[in-house]
């Protein structure tokens, strides 16, 4: 097969042979390079070996499982996306994977058309991270500066206020639960009441009155997304 130059490359480390050659063939169907691998054993010699931009690594593997091959991955690689794939969901197996350095997670059976949601805002959030700057029409987003800013209109947010904006607005639309904004932005072993998150969110709307191209909305009995335009 011929790849286009700059094609987003994906590795994809599976032991479960046809659901390999499935998640393969929906993702080059959507415009992406793709690389197989058996096993973490595997997956590393890959690694080594080529450029990936993303990750996506069943958990229960023979010879190298998927906490092993993330933890392996991180001692050499800090920013390459992983999303984890398994059929284990419980919230202990959760912790492990994110503390290990995991980015995100699906359980198995997986839908396909999810799994292509999740990576390209796993690229997309990569791609802000390395750039470190997110941009919403005129409004510019600066991470090194935590400024939201307009042309002359400037405002420096609190750490917090800004990591959960961040958060927001690289994946607009998408409904986040107080409880996931809490374990990625205040950390999975903080005993902190999840309402925190409201009081943040309702600061965060009075310091962007001046910015009618960031909205953020309450989805009742769920949680939180942002609506962006411009």
């Amino acid at each position: 097969m011929y790849y286009l130059p700059g094609m987003l490359r994906i590795l994809v480390v599976e032991d479960d042979r046809n659901l390999q050659k499935l998640m393969a063939a929906v993702l080059r169907r959507s415009g992406y390079e793709v690389i197989t691998a058996d096993d973490g054993r595997a997956a590393l010699e890959v690694f080594a070996e080529s450029r990936v931009d993303l990750v996506i690594c069943d958990l229960m593997m023979p010879n190298m499982s998927g906490y092993q091959l993330t933890r392996e991955l991180r001692r050499t690689d800090a920013d390459t996306p992983i999303l984890i794939v398994t059929a284990r969901e419980s919230i202990e197996d959760k912790r492990k994977g994110f503390a290990l350095g995991t980015d995100d997670y699906m359980v198995k059976p997986i839908d396909l058309d999810e799994m292509l949601l999740r990576v390209a805002a796993l690229l997309r959030r990569a791609r802000i991270s390395s750039e470190r700057k997110l941009e919403i029409g005129p409004v510019v987003l600066d991470y090194d500066t935590f400024t939201v800013s307009r042309g002359g209109l400037s405002r420096t947010l609190p750490n917090k206020e800004f990591l959960l904006l961040f958060k927001l607005l690289s994946y607009p639309r998408q409904i986040f639960t107080r409880r996931q904004l809490m374990d990625e932005i205040w950390g999975m072993d903080v005993e902190t009441e999840e309402r925190t998150v409201d009081v943040h969110v309702r600061r965060l709307r009075e310091k962007l009155g001046g910015f009618p191209e960031i909205e953020i909305q309450t989805v009742r009995g769920l949680g939180y997304r942002a609506e962006r335009s411009g």
